[in-house]
């Protein structure tokens, strides 16, 4: 994701579960991954994808509350939702949710499910949506939480009886997928994952895709038969809108019929007492006044990009997301093309809060002196980040865990370690570093990664394009090293080596810009301490290296 395209969007959602395929995230099989999809995506065309950017994980809500937080920042007009699966104990996740300051939370059911993900992830995955609607509701009622946000859901719907049901359950916003897809063709063939869709929807095969017989008029038809079907229904009940029965689960009753005397409905037909929709605003509690002053302040440059503009701050742990308003500003004038190089340079000292540069532009620079928390350079698409503690220890940590996720373009070059998760899904930014915790790495699409240092285990698990240099000097690094789908091998000292030439531009542009002692010694002793470094790119292609770096 960049910040043109963040910027563009009217709602993001970030998808917790994916409804009837939890745990896939964004699967797709290399064989429809063409050219155009590659482009889009940041990858190579062929490639597997299965963790999209910027998170492959989110350990706890405080990390949901972050990620809500930049993407309210980088676009402060957008609805944030959050999805979540219908399963025993989503009415907690949901309450967590509000309190994480999302505007809508979708609840996600097992029926449904089509794309890309294998026959196995759609099946018998997840509860019907009947269940962790009910329970979402409630749990957000009795929290005194419904009123911050809306409810939707999905899986499965199909008539306007459904729609119906939902809202006496308490949804506001229903959505359908599979009905819709069935009447622009799909037959539910259940091969979407393999490229072959005879009738020309879920395929990038061309020759298939002109058996496609589906338009907006036969859409638009189904969803008007719908609402007319809504409409009725509301009519027999002695209402004139839905907005009328949201949450009247009172409405509900059981039909008689022996099987379902079986079961006990009650927590499903339960009414909490309370307000069933929202209200008001769910803003985040930090209205980030610090940035908005710096982006007052820089505001004439972004309107006027022939000038250049240099601000000095101090900044503390607290300041969190910086960079993130000021490049959901400028993706707003110019999209992902950005500002001119280094239009805005702005001077930091002391220690940054999470998320430092996230979703980063092009044409800014942030050169801090001191220490970053973690998510510093999260999707950044542009632009530099220079982090140089006030005091140089070599060893000593600089930056905190998943660092570089999901980013897209840029630089950044850390005079220290970095924690656990480096670089994970990195799809085209260059970064070097003085050490990684584990499973640096993973799941890169593209780019540059160098370690000037020591990682821990699990490097470039899942990694299917870019390049990495690592300096192993202590010799460990290949028990380090998962080797399923990459391959790491010295670079030789004697040969015209591209890979060479490559590193040492990179350890000098690093040296330039952070004056770290331990490259100064590499760059000093480079053919000896060449020896030291292992050069680590996927086993099925030829690696890109794109030496750009010449400042």
């Amino acid at each position: 994701m960049t910040p043109g395209y963040l910027r563009s969007a009217e709602e993001i959602q970030i998808k917790l579960a994916q409804g009837a395929k939890p745990g896939e995230g964004g699967q797709l099989p290399g064989e429809k991954v063409t050219s155009l999809i590659a482009t889009l995506r940041f990858t190579i065309p062929g490639v597997t994808l299965i963790s999209p950017p910027p998170h492959h994980d989110i350990y706890s809500i405080e990390d949901l509350a972050q990620l809500i937080f930049d993407l309210k920042q980088v676009n402060p007009e957008a609805i944030i939702s959050v999805k979540l699966v219908s399963s025993e104990g989503v009415g907690t996740i949901a309450a967590g949710v509000a309190k994480a300051y999302a505007d809508k939370i979708v609840i996600s059911g097992g029926d449904g499910g089509t794309g890309a993900a294998p026959f196995s992830s759609i099946k018998y995955a997840g509860n019907p949506w009947e269940f962790g609607l009910a329970e979402a509701h409630n749990s957000l009622k009795a929290n005194r939480l419904r009123e911050l946000v809306t409810l939707q859901t999905d899986g499965g719907l199909k008539t306007g009886r459904d729609v119906v049901k939902a809202a006496l359950l308490g949804a506001e916003y229903f959505g359908f997928g599979t009905p819709l897809l069935v009447i622009l063709g799909c037959k539910l063939l259940r091969v979407c994952h393999l490229n072959r869709c005879t009738v020309g929807i879920a395929t990038q095969d061309d020759t298939l895709r002109g058996h496609y017989i589906g338009t907006v008029e036969k859409v638009v038809a189904y969803l008007r038969n719908v609402a007319e079907d809504v409409r009725e229904i509301l009519a027999e009940l002695g209402f004139s809108s839905l907005q009328e029965i949201i949450g009247r689960s009172d409405l509900l009753q059981l039909i008689d019929n022996p099987r379902v005397k079986k079961f006990d409905f009650s927590q499903v037909l339960l009414r909490v007492d309370g307000v069933d929709t929202r209200q008001r605003e769910n803003p985040p509690f930090d209205d980030n006044v610090f940035e908005k002053e710096v982006l007052e302040e820089v505001l004439p440059v972004i309107k006027n990009p022939q000038k250049e503009i240099v601000v000095e701050r101090d900044i503390l742990n607290t300041n969190r997301s910086f960079g993130t308003l000021i490049s959901g500003q400028i993706a707003r004038y110019y999209g992902d093309e950005g500002l001119p190089k280094d239009a805005v340079t702005i001077k930091l000292k002391g220690v940054a809060g999470q998320s430092l540069g996230a979703f980063l532009s092009h044409g800014m620079s942030l050169l801090l002196t001191g220490v970053a928390n973690d998510y510093t350079g999260k999707g950044m698409h542009a632009g530099r980040i220079i982090i140089t503690p006030a005091i140089y220890q070599e060893g000593a940590s600089a930056v905190g865990n998943t660092c570089l996720y999901g980013a897209t373009g840029g630089k950044l070059f850390v005079a220290g370690t970095a924690g656990e998760r480096f670089a994970v899904r990195n799809s085209g930014a260059l970064a070097v570093v003085e050490g990684t915790g584990d499973h640096a790495c993973e799941y890169m699409t593209g780019g540059t990664v160098v370690v000037l240092g020591d990682t821990g285990i699990n490097f470039g698990a899942g990694m299917t394009g870019g390049v990495a240099f690592v300096y192993d000097r202590s010799k460990n690094f290949i028990d380090r090293l998962n080797q399923e789908l990459v391959a790491a091998r010295r670079i030789d000292v004697d040969e015209d080596n591209e890979g060479k030439l490559y590193l040492k531009k990179i350890l000098a542009s690093y040296h330039n810009r952070t004056r770290s002692t331990k490259a100064r010694r590499i760059l000093d002793n480079f053919r000896e301490e060449l020896a030291y470094f292992w050069m680590v790119t996927p086993k099925d292609m030829q690696a890109p290296l794109n030496p750009k770096e010449g400042d």
